[in-house]
């Protein structure tokens, strides 16, 4: 099994087209289409990472900045971040292009996480992921402190142990913060 693979061997990109079907009264895409999108774009990137049948375990982080219209043809690209034993975080980026209109804006981004599982539904282990560019290093640095975080809002972890969300925090002590105020 290959132990490290680059980010770029995971991305992803897919297009849709928003029909009829797709929208709300407003004529906008309606956001479970949209999630259901980027659900597949994410399935396949942690596929291409893993080179096995991976789960859905987490949608989160889930930005919805724009809306997208009728018409509207939409753009989404995913790539792995980070793995880590049997799961993935998987970046997913959308833009919505108007091509008559010759306009296209990035439109909503967000962090799925999938694991990795063998024929009889177990976690199994993933090759280890290397970013190749600032942007790639930035996401791969983060996936850690948003994989505590999540692990602590499910109470899979305790707030004590997410050492990485503590050091964006910069908490202190408040023994030590009492003791400095006397």
């Amino acid at each position: 099994m290959v132990k490290q693979k680059l980010v770029s061997e995971s991305e992803v990109v897919m297009t849709e087209l928003v029909l009829p079907n797709d929208t709300n009264p407003l004529n906008n895409l309606m956001g479970g289409r949209l999630m259901h999108w980027m659900d597949i774009v994410a399935a396949i990137a942690a596929q291409k990472h893993s080179n096995r049948i991976v789960v859905t375990a987490a949608a989160d982080s889930i930005s919805f900045q724009h809306p997208i219209a009728l018409g509207n043809v939409v753009t989404l690209k995913a790539q792995v971040t980070r793995s880590f034993n049997s799961s993935m975080e998987v970046f997913i980026e959308v833009w919505a292009e108007d091509i008559p209109a010759n306009k296209k804006v990035k439109t909503h981004r967000a962090f799925f996480t999938f694991v990795a599982v063998d024929q009889n539904g177990r976690p199994i282990e993933v090759p280890s992921v290397k970013p190749s560019n600032p942007e790639e290093e930035e996401l791969y640095a983060g996936a850690l402190r948003r994989r505590q975080l999540r692990l602590v809002l499910a109470k899979r972890m305790s707030p004590n142990d997410a050492v990485e969300l503590k050091s964006i925090f910069n908490f202190d002590d408040p023994e030590k913060e009492s003791k400095g105020k006397k």
